[in-house]
């Protein structure tokens, strides 16, 4: 692995945090659990909030220490099992970075892409309507019907270059 290769991408800061816009009462939650034929628990709804309550594009291990301080009950396999439910019912997205820890977010009402930091962790979301259209043109060259999509683009934040500069 070269000097400038990541194995990895490091955890995001405090100050990089994107939080959610979108807000999610207790019946909608709720409803979520019941959409994928599952009964409520106090255990689903403690993932379910702590994933709406705190940041967006975080680990299953990220999520399970957050849970772990108020619910020391709710096991990893507790977490991730339920993660790849609610990803299976799309209820949450998974972003995969190659060969990665998925990061994991509630699905957002509206669409966006993400712009990550190889250096720091830092993912920014943007939305850019040239590159959703030139998604649709390309998918219907191959006859393609988009269902939905994931962009994730990788590269070194402002700061870092700044960091590396001074280096």
């Amino acid at each position: 692995m070269g000097k400038d290769s990541v194995p990895f991408l490091p955890r995001q800061h405090d100050e990089d945090i994107v939080v959610h816009t979108d807000e999610f009462d207790e019946a909608e939650l709720k409803r979520i659990i019941r959409t994928l034929n599952l009964k409520v628990t106090s255990q689903r709804m403690a993932i379910l909030k702590a994933l709406h309550d705190g940041r967006r594009h975080v680990t299953a291990q990220e999520l399970y220490e957050k849970l772990n301080k108020d619910h020391p009950d709710i096991g990893f396999a507790t977490v991730y099992r339920f993660l790849r439910t609610l990803t299976e019912g799309t209820f949450v997205t998974e972003v995969r970075m190659g060969g990665l820890p998925a990061r994991y977010e509630l699905t957002p009402k509206g669409h966006h892409d993400h712009l990550t930091c190889v250096k720091c962790g830092k993912i920014c979301e943007f939305e850019n309507r040239a590159i959703e259209s030139l998604q649709e043109k390309v998918a219907n060259q191959f006859g393609f019907k988009l269902t939905h999509h994931i962009l994730e683009l990788y590269g070194v934040c402002p700061s870092c270059q700044v960091k590396s500069s001074e280096g």
